[in-house]
């Protein structure tokens, strides 16, 4: 089954976590749209940096650190997610709590441990 999924974070750079992710949950089949701080391509998927409006989002994964998620709490809100997955070094309570209030999961794990264990 497939879940479209927001990365908050994402690179070009080889050496990143959310480009390991992108490209596994490409692998997987999964629809991703891709948010950075520039734009840029992986694979196909374009990397954007504008914040649009989505249906059915089913997983925010995040790789921006606490200070850097603030200013998109709205836009995460916005996307009402089933779950937001807090990868390591992204944990925040603040944020966890808003969307736990909203009726999403949040979820302290590693995107890449989901996929490679079945768990996604």
């Amino acid at each position: 089954m497939s879940k479209k999924t927001v990365i908050l974070g994402a690179s070009e750079n080889p050496s990143r976590y959310s480009y390991l992710a992108l490209n596994r949950l490409r692998g997987k089949g999964h629809p991703v749209v891709a948010i950075g701080n520039r734009t840029g391509q992986v694979g196909d998927t374009p990397i954007i940096t504008e914040h649009p409006a989505m249906e059915d989002v089913d997983t925010v994964t995040l790789y921006l650190n606490p200070t850097n998620q603030k200013p998109y709490y709205d836009y995460i809100l916005s996307l009402k997610p089933k779950r937001v997955i807090f990868n390591p070094g992204t944990e925040n309570p603040e944020l966890e709590r808003m969307i736990e209030d909203e009726g999403g999961d949040a979820v302290e794990a590693c995107t890449l441990v989901l996929l490679s264990t079945g768990q996604y």
